[in-house]
């Protein structure tokens, strides 16, 4: 596996990525984290745009998409918590694999995570409450729960952070 900057040839399997992880989330009890319809394709082309879309391929195949980009970001900034510390940080949002059977998508969201911690070295991440997958994920890559932070919509979100101090 390997990663590297979507592009806009990618846009169809991204999307379809996305729709199979919102299905994931409803068969998994977390139905309401991305709804029907998020993200929505404009948001995904502005992430192109900034060069903060990333996907990873096996075999030329895309299995996973995630946007990472240098903080601060606006929705950390209040937290019912504390942050592990205040040094410059990037934010991983819309992380996703193609969720369906025999794609070789196992074990692609922690390859995502550990290449953001290889390459931009202190993260923050949040989540829904009930997206038990990945706060299954970022327990085992030694991510530390932080407190909750709210979206610009008032929806909370728990809030997670790897603190690494040199790269």
């Amino acid at each position: 596996m390997h990663i590297r900057r979507t592009t806009t040839a990618d846009l169809p399997s991204v999307m379809a990525i996305y729709a199979s992880a919102r299905e994931f989330m409803r068969e998994s009890g977390n139905a309401g984290q991305w709804g029907d319809e998020h993200p929505p394709r404009a948001m995904i082309e502005d992430d192109i745009r900034r060069g903060e879309s990333y996907v990873c391929e096996k075999d030329g195949e895309v299995l996973a998409v995630f946007m990472i980009s240098p903080g601060p970001d606006p929705t950390y900034e209040k937290i019912d918590g504390a942050w592990q510390n205040d040094a410059p940080y990037s934010v991983v949002h819309r992380i996703a694999r193609h969720s369906l059977a025999g794609r070789g998508a196992k074990g692609v969201g922690a390859f995502c995570l550990n290449w953001c911690i290889k390459n931009f070295g202190n993260l923050r991440i949040d989540t829904h409450k009930d997206n038990a997958p990945m706060l299954k994920l970022l327990g085992q890559l030694g991510f530390i729960y932080c407190g909750i932070i709210w979206l610009e919509n008032g929806d909370e979100r728990l809030a997670f952070q790897k603190a690494i101090h040199s790269l």
